[in-house]
């Protein structure tokens, strides 16, 4: 916290909004750019080890809160170093290169030390590093952003979705619980508890989850496919579809036409899971779960060759092959 308190006695409070409107706007780029998915939903939990429980993947900033607005007549100086390694990192990030990515943001972090906006770097970093597998210094650099910014939505939410996604639910319920003091209306932390309440056969406080995100943000389409979710677990397949389909008319993603498709399996219309297939690979080719999907549906079809490639491409894609063998028993 010294860090900012020095920083904030150096920086007016215009300078300061300006600063963090350019590099906000470089660092949601940045996280957007290394995301897979960009849709409406933001800062949902990886998954809760169920196939029948499948989420959005990643985290995503919300625009209104990394893009304060700034007076025309500030100017910033943005030929420094510092925002020339953003830059840099911004472009890593986007032709998939996190280590760069990483090694770029480290850089502007050691260019200018005191800087305001380094907590949302700390985040990047944090992103960058999960995404190359490396847990514990994700955690370190989440926590470190926090200390500089603890009511931080959006870093909150980050480090929740890091430890749903390593199985640590009650640290993730607890950033999420956190979330909702910070913000009360944040959709995204509703409907992440919903899911963890799921994984805990806590059905009925799930679903008083999902629908309080249709008082909060009636929009958002995370009530409907937390309720998908709900209905899915117990069987109810064609009820599933229909939130589903809500969603996807509206704002279709690999994950969501998957999760469909599972539901049509179950409900042997083959066509319709071979559409949405398609249809999600389309989308995301680099999923795993949808060659998984695929090979379901070809041994459903008795084409036993297709189905030995699909789960060979599913295992290629991050699909654990005791997994892949357990979902077509």
């Amino acid at each position: 916290m010294s860090m900012l308190t020095k920083c904030n006695k150096r920086l007016s409070a215009r300078l300061r909004a300006a600063t963090r409107n350019v590099l906000y706007a470089a660092c949601y780029v940045l996280l957007l750019a290394g995301s897979g998915e960009m849709g409406a939903k933001a800062q949902v939990i990886t998954s809760i080890g169920s196939e029948a429980l499948k989420i959005p993947r990643g985290e995503r900033p919300d625009t209104a809160r990394v893009a304060p607005a700034v007076s025309a007549d500030v100017k910033v100086n943005t030929d420094t170093p510092y925002f020339h390694h953003v830059d840099s990192a911004q472009q890593c990030s986007m032709e998939g290169d996190w280590a760069g990515a990483e090694r770029h943001l480290l850089l502007a972090l050691r260019a200018e030390p005191a800087n305001p906006s380094n907590s949302m770097l700390l985040s990047n970093i944090a992103t960058l590093q999960r995404r190359q597998g490396r847990i514990d210094e994700a955690i370190k650099n989440y926590n470190l952003s926090l200390d500089l910014v603890p009511n931080s939505v959006t870093v909150v939410l980050n480090r929740a979705a890091l430890y749903a996604s390593v199985d640590s639910l009650d640290r993730a319920a607890a950033d999420y619980l956190r979330a909702l003091e910070l913000n009360p209306a944040c959709a995204e932390a509703l409907y992440s508890l919903g899911m963890i309440d799921l994984s805990r056969d806590d059905d009925k406080q799930a679903e008083d989850r999902f629908n309080q995100i249709l008082r909060v943000a009636p929009n958002s389409g995370l009530s409907a496919e937390g309720l998908a979710a709900l209905h899915k677990k117990h069987g109810n397949y064609r009820k599933a579809v229909e939130y589903l389909s809500e969603i996807i008319k509206v704002s279709p993603n690999a994950t969501l036409l998957g999760s469909r498709a599972d539901c049509y399996l179950m409900l042997r219309r083959l066509p319709d899971a071979a559409v949405d297939i398609q249809s999600a690979l389309m989308l995301n080719p680099d999923d795993g779960y949808l060659y998984l999907l695929r090979a379901k549906l070809n041994k459903m079809r008795f084409n036993y060759d297709d189905m030995e490639a699909d789960v060979e491409r599913a295992v290629t894609h991050g699909v654990d092959r005791a997994e892949v063998e357990q979902a077509l028993k």
